[in-house]
């Protein structure tokens, strides 16, 4: 089982360590390496690297869980909330960054609204997408829960490490311009 997740996991902290390293030089350029360099003069992922990320986490979690034909007819609506929130979090990301891009005066009051907004939102989205899993996550055997388990615990949060590392240089590189 180790093996397996390593093996999944490997493509996709390569995707997201390319993410998260600083743009490269004027050397030729993968296409992975020009995204990244899009990335820098943007606050945060764009919407094709979001979308690459989501893919790849939904892939490595099917290919871990090695569905059957039986509990494969869950697996749309777990897929449907997992793309949901993964595009809710794009538009709140880029939001934030519209807003950071004004540069107008602070607003307290507004902020804390704003705050409760999107997390009334983000309630919403994570109470649809444990919705989508209950059905799935009964019909999976003992061996597919630990290793969506050691999953969750490991590999996603490896992966949500490296964005958010990125983005806080993305931040710090736009610290220093300023």
């Amino acid at each position: 089982m180790r093996a397996l997740l390593l093996s999944l996991a490997l493509p996709l902290a390569l995707t997201a360590s390319a993410f998260a390293q600083q743009p490269g030089g004027s050397q030729q350029q993968t296409p992975g390496q020009q995204v990244q360099q899009q990335t820098a003069a943007q606050p945060g992922p764009s919407q094709t690297e979001f979308n690459i990320l989501t893919d790849a986490r939904i892939g490595i979690v099917k290919a871990v869980l090695q569905l059957t034909p039986e509990q494969a007819k869950y697996w749309p609506a777990v897929e449907e909330a997992i793309r949901a929130r993964a595009q809710t979090r794009y538009q709140r990301i880029a939001a934030v960054a519209e807003r950071l891009g004004q540069q107008r005066a602070v607003d307290p009051v507004e902020l804390l609204r704003g705050r409760a907004d999107a997390l009334a939102q983000r309630a919403a989205g994570l109470k649809k997408l444990a919705d989508a899993w209950q059905p799935l996550y009964q019909s999976l055997d003992p061996d597919q829960k630990q290793r969506l388990r050691v999953l969750a615990v490991h590999v996603l949060r490896q992966l949500n490490d490296a964005v958010d590392t990125r983005r806080m240089e993305t931040y710090d590189e736009k610290d220093d311009e300023d």
